[in-house]
């Protein structure tokens, strides 16, 4: 089969088509056809060499989820049979022609999308359910602060806090961005530039502030997202893009009673994602095919042109997803 391998830590670059053996299915697994693979930021930090892949997981071979055909099963009360079309959350491996998964980390495709748009879902669906709505215990009604709004992981968040009953806010980096933003549900936007999100956010929400913030800035986003989060509120923490050091205000912590938490999904067992797949399949999928929730994708690359989508995400100027097209 053909892959994209990292052939050393690097730029885009080092991105190259070469050609593997096929991977071997194991007992609990389905090897798949994959149609379209979706770019995620872990991938860049993978081919920086600061991502490392679990064991089990090829390391140089990047990709998080993917979108595509079944052509074999090896466990023997699965709900999948060859032929099924599913999309699914990887270990990495993503950007080849097959691969292999657990079963429980595939979804259905669902009702009216194509191969494009299901490879858009996995990682950044996982990452939020299992943030905002496990870990964070959102409620209906809250006030959720998402910042990179027109992320992969923002376009999924507004959609799916606004779904289930919650009110979105987010920051993002140009007006364009922060129109699109409240095209698809936020109650806000901030542009983050030339404004003073903490000032804006709490004027927004009448000076009631945030109950849930889900942040992948870090550094000095910090202190301003410790003003804005409410008595009870909670911040989750999936990346620390302007830095892991940040001051905290512990008097502010104690006194609000907040919690301050974070997670990493990719080292975590299949077990674990499997119970995310079912609560997205049951809670979210619906909204996906009744088109309350849209995959937003920005742009497809054959996969021999990884490296140019490798280069368009370092760039920022994207809205939503960027995915590969396989075949």
């Amino acid at each position: 089969m053909r892959a994209i391998v990292i052939t050393s830590p690097g730029g885009p670059e080092v991105l190259k088509v070469q050609e593997r053996e096929m991977p071997r299915t194991s007992e609990g697994e389905v090897l798949i056809e994959v149609k379209a693979a979706g770019i995620n930021r872990p991938d860049i930090f993978q081919r920086k060499g600061n991502y490392p892949a679990p064991p089990g997981v090829p390391d140089d071979i990047p990709g998080l989820e993917i979108a595509g055909i079944i052509k074999e099963v090896k466990e023997k009360t699965s709900r999948w049979k060859p032929g099924d079309r599913v999309c699914a959350l990887l270990g990495g491996g993503g950007y080849a022609e097959y691969v292999t998964v657990p079963a429980g980390q595939c979804l259905p495709i669902p009702e009216g999308l194509d191969f494009t748009e299901a490879a858009s879902l996995p990682e950044t669906f996982f990452t939020v359910w299992t943030n905002v709505f496990d870990r964070a215990s959102f409620k209906s009604g809250e006030n959720v602060l998402v910042h990179g709004g027109t992320s992969g992981i923002g376009v999924a968040a507004i959609q799916m806090v606004k779904a289930m009953g919650g009110k979105a806010y987010t920051t993002a980096g140009s007006a364009e961005k922060c129109l699109f933003a409240e095209q698809i549900g936020a109650e806000k936007a901030v542009n983050y530039r030339e404004e003073d999100f903490e000032k804006i956010l709490m004027d927004a929400t009448g000076n009631e502030g945030i109950d849930i913030i889900l942040d992948m800035i870090g550094g000095d986003y910090t202190p301003k997202n410790i003003n804005l989060l409410k008595t009870e509120g909670r911040m989750v923490m999936i990346n620390a893009m302007k830095g892991k050091i940040a001051e905290v205000d512990l008097l502010k912590v104690m006194r609000k009673r907040l919690v301050i938490t974070g997670s990493t999904l990719r080292a975590r067992d299949h077990v674990f994602k499997q119970a995310i797949a079912e609560k997205l399949e049951r809670n979210i999928w619906p909204f996906l095919a009744d088109n309350t929730i849209k995959p937003i994708v920005h742009k497809t690359f054959p996969l021999e042109n990884a490296a140019e989508a490798h280069a368009l995400m370092e760039s920022s100027n994207h809205i939503g997803k960027i995915v590969l097209t396989v075949g």
